[in-house]
């Protein structure tokens, strides 16, 4: 009795989410001024969108240099958020005015406008559906053609609902997610909302290379082919590509 009453208490505890660390693989230059909100990686370039009314854009940026090659600037009264690819195209969520923006990928010609109820933050996709955070718990998947929600997902992790779910990356079928204000990036299962690890990316930056209480980590971005993972925050000087190491 005493040894099935031990397993049965064994079974009801939550089990520890593990935290993984990281491994700095490679260091490249990053703008700066850039208030990052969106990153993307795709066909060999990498896809950023800023924010900040006056200053949002969408860019195209050489990796190794961290030159701006292309630009598209949004009107001052848009706040830039999450941005991710879809076929051809790119996807750019707004802060507070419920709209996306559609553009070629190739040109940043304006495609087409969407409309969501809420705050736009993150922004990702898997083989079917866009994913978007609204810095709830929540996860919105919505339909690439008509931006209709097509379900929603509580993210937990063993405390709870995990609250500031921001910028976003599909990754080896979980979805990636900062967590804003936190050196923490969440790995989430897209069919159960549960926080399956943590990376702490603690320490990537030196004290000295940001000043502003904004400049915080966010900004994730995957290289399927060749199986990267870049990282990088709002107004940081450089960009990371690292390892995750499992503890």
């Amino acid at each position: 009795m005493i040894i099935a009453t031990f397993v049965l208490l064994l079974a009801a505890t939550p089990s520890r989410i593990p935290v993984d660390g990281y491994q700095i693989i490679n260091t490249y230059p990053h703008d700066p001024s850039a208030f990052t909100q969106g990153l993307v990686y795709v066909d060999g370039h990498l896809y950023e969108s800023t924010g900040r009314e006056g200053q949002s854009s969408i860019r195209m940026v050489d990796l190794s240099t961290g030159w701006v090659l292309k630009e598209y600037d949004l009107t001052p009264d848009y706040f830039g958020e999450g941005l991710t690819d879809w076929g051809n195209n790119l996807i750019q969520l707004t802060w507070t005015s419920g709209v996306a923006f559609e553009y070629d990928r190739s040109t940043f010609t304006l495609r087409r406008t969407f409309h969501y109820a809420g705050e736009g933050w993150g922004l990702t996709h898997d083989s079917t559906a866009l994913i978007m955070s609204d810095g709830s718990p929540n996860l919105r998947f919505l339909d690439p053609n008509s931006f209709r929600e097509i379900r929603r997902l509580t993210v937990r992790d063993d405390k709870g609902p995990v609250q500031n779910l921001n910028e976003l990356e599909y990754v080896h079928g979980e979805i990636y997610a900062n967590i804003w204000h936190s050196d923490r990036i969440a790995r989430i299962s897209p069919r159960t909302g549960r926080v399956l690890g943590w990376i702490d990316l603690t320490g990537l930056l030196k004290p000295g290379d940001v000043s502003d209480p904004e400049a915080v980590l966010n900004g994730i971005a995957y290289d399927a082919k060749d199986d990267r993972l870049f990282v990088t925050g709002k107004l940081w000087p450089k960009l990371f590509e690292v390892k995750i190491v499992h503890h």
